[in-house]
């Protein structure tokens, strides 16, 4: 069957052979240490290397001169050190089956001039990218001449490192900041016509391709369709096309569709869950149908079926499915073993992007050893050398995690839950309709749990006699935790939460303050749900900013769903109290710049939102039962060491993960439990 499934059929791409039609797109996890892809990088590509992936495209983007600086921790392809870290990796990649290429760009106006080496910005125009902020200078001729050489620098190294070829982007950066009309505001030689426009990316090409001869692929990553009025057109991208493959410079193309200069603009290009799916394929499918030219393409294609139907269909030469592989990197060898049920779903949270834009490295929501290949976490773990008896509590995303682990390592598994459903609060989350694919996360997990044979008893409100009368070796308490919302200085009996709102439990006011002191998405949904319900709302939060831990892609749903409608924004200021004031609720509202400011306004419903609080009664009543007293040696922890503290009475060992120890978000609570569990 394998044999002759599409997307397992080898493609040729000029002189090299692709293994299948699966590739990860040029994408920066921001995972380099000093501007170097070093182990973690490395380690990180190998992994899905190993799994079968026919081609990984690396970095998004390498950085090729000194006036493109990162805006976050990208690969530095303008230093010389490069070429042998990029060595090592090409030659593991290569060992495993995978071909290897790079991205390379120049940033342009898509960077700050506070970075790097403090250079100036350039661009080809002075307009402002409104994303990053920084007003560039207008490049001149000399700017032009240098970068190409800079381009070129960097596409021999790549070449001198053992890569296959490099892919150059032309969608936000300088080469589409060229390519198009609103970007563009040069003359001859260099602005004005559609060739003109053209030119600098022609000229990179072509310097380039004299650099590495005609052995070493080239290809363009390019938007050919900005869907804004004005910019590049569908006909004028397709247009590209053929002007690229005319020239015989370019040997591939990968499709974008759309701009990446405003959040909501690149939202758009890169979809987030509760959004279509493929929603570009179509398009990418008709440039290659026009154009010729071997076509890749990556826009939330995240299951196997859509990218088979893209190969079957002739809309795609090789399918990007760059996300999906940071969820689970075994897609491939999955599908050639007929194990497509067991792919770990990517379910759209894109929790990988919003961190590098708020300069952290790339994470899977529910994948926590994504990226820490090179600190030992397992992407699967293997069996125990001792089969333990484990009862975990809760059945929210960290006690499924511990369960499902556990059960992989042949330990006998019990799970106490009081809920009659499992997936704590993620359920709650996936009852928003836009963001139901979450519980994607759950289902995934019990799928696992019933094929490695873990016990389940819900409608049970675990007490300490139920845990020690299954005589467990050890105890894993994953309760998570209940809104806190008693935070006010009087008037708490008064106010609700967010997840009295989400859950149906309280019907939507007319006129709603909600104040988030937590900054997550339970406020926003919560803000949604009452907006839709035909609620005024008003979200306040003593921040300097709003929702800082929804992050930059994930906010634009929202933004989407809220601003038509009566629902306002207020940061800066804190609820200090809630009074009753006839038929209404007086809420005292102050601010942490100004201790004695107080004013009042007026609600018919106030919400709270400020975390949560543990449920951990039963782990203290278990606690001084216990070998390790409820301690954790973190050294252990950290290094993949067992746990062994003592100190208390022979019997069993506990632990407590997740929001049982305290707030804080889906992956943190599911790493919890994999850096624990995996070495029971």
């Amino acid at each position: 069957m394998s044999s002759r499934d599409p997307i397992l059929q080898p493609f040729q791409l000029k002189h090299l052979t692709l293994r299948n039609r699966i590739m990860t797109t040029s994408h920066e996890p921001a995972y380099p240490e000093d501007g170097m892809p070093k182990d973690r990088y490395r380690l990180y590509h190998l992994e899905r290397a190993k799994a079968g992936v026919a081609l990984a495209m690396t970095a998004g983007s390498a950085a090729v001169s000194k006036d493109s600086p990162p805006v976050f921790n990208n690969v530095l392809a303008y230093r010389d050190e490069v070429v042998g870290w990029m060595k090592r990796l090409a030659d593991d990649l290569h060992e495993a089956g995978t071909a290897v290429m790079i991205q390379l760009t120049h940033l342009g106006r898509r960077t700050r001039w506070d970075k790097g080496d403090w250079l100036p910005v350039v661009s080809s125009s002075a307009i402002r990218e409104p994303s990053h902020r920084a007003f560039p200078k207008v490049i001149e001729d000399w700017d032009i001449a240098r970068i190409i050489e800079d381009y070129a620098d960097a596409a021999e190294r790549m070449k001198e490192a053992g890569l296959d070829g490099v892919e150059f982007e032309c969608f936000g950066h300088l080469m589409d900041q060229f390519a198009s009309p609103l970007t563009n505001t040069l003359a001859h030689p260099y602005g004005g016509s559609f060739d003109n426009r053209l030119r600098f990316a022609m000229d990179v090409l072509e310097a380039c391709r004299k650099r590495v001869g005609e052995k070493f692929l080239l290809g363009v990553r390019y938007t050919a369709d900005e869907v804004e009025k004005g910019g590049i057109s569908e006909e004028d991208g397709i247009a590209m096309g053929h002007r690229f493959k005319e020239s015989g410079l370019v040997d591939f193309v990968n499709i974008i569709r759309g701009r990446i200069h405003t959040d909501p603009a690149m939202t758009d290009m890169i979809p987030v869950q509760g959004m279509r799916s493929a929603p570009h394929l179509d398009f990418a499918g008709r440039v290659r149908a026009e154009v010729g030219l071997p076509t890749f393409h990556a826009a939330r294609i995240t299951d196997v079926a859509t990218a088979r139907h893209a190969v079957a269909t002739g809309q795609l030469d090789m399918v990007g499915m760059t996300r999906a592989h940071m969820a689970d990197p075994h897609i491939v060898q999955k599908v050639i073993e007929g194990r497509e049920d067991e792919i770990r779903p990517c379910v759209g949270a894109t929790y990988c992007l919003d961190r590098i834009y708020q300069g952290g490295m790339a994470l899977c929501i529910h994948n926590p050893a994504t990226g820490r290949e090179a600190e030992g976490i397992p992407h699967k773990v293997g069996p125990a050398a001792e089969k333990k008896k484990i009862v975990v509590v809760g059945a929210g995303p960290a006690g499924l995690e511990a369960a499902r682990v556990a059960g992989e390592r042949g330990h006998e598994v019990v799970v106490f839950e009081a809920a009659d459903q499992p997936g704590g609060q993620v359920r709650l989350t996936s009852m928003s309709k836009r963001r139901s694919e979450m519980i994607g996360i759950i289902d995934w997990r019990m799928a696992q749990c019933a094929a490695h044979g873990v016990e389940f008893r819900f409608n049970t409100f675990a007490e300490a006699a139920d845990v020690l009368a299954e005589k467990p070796d050890v105890v894993i308490i994953a309760t998570g935790g209940l809104p806190q919302k008693d935070v006010l200085e009087t008037g708490n009996d008064l106010t609700i939460t967010a997840w009295d709102i989400l859950s149906g439990d309280v019907k939507p006011g007319a006129n709603v303050l909600l104040f988030d002191d937590a900054g997550d998405h339970t406020a926003l949904q919560a803000a949604q749900f009452l907006a839709e319900a035909g609620s005024t709302v008003e979200v306040m939060t003593p921040d300097r900013s709003f929702a800082p831990e929804v992050m930059a892609m994930n906010l634009v749903p929202y933004m989407r769903a809220l601003q038509d409608k009566p629902v306002t924004f207020t940061v800066t200021y804190r609820l200090l109290a809630a009074e009753r004031d006839g038929n209404q609720l007086k809420a005292v509202v102050g601010s942490d710049y100004m201790t004695d400011l107080r004013q009042t306004r007026h609600f018919d419903q106030i919400i709270v939102n400020h975390g949560t609080q543990p449920l951990v009664d039963i782990y203290f009543d278990l606690k001084p039962q216990s070998e390790n007293l409820g301690a954790v040696d973190y050294e252990a922890l950290i290094a993949g060491r067992p746990q062994t503290m003592e100190g208390g009475p022979a019997g069993f060992r506990l632990y407590r993960i997740g929001d049982a120890v305290s707030a804080r978000n889906t992956h943190a609570a599911i790493y919890d439990a994999l850096r624990l569990v995996k070495d029971i």
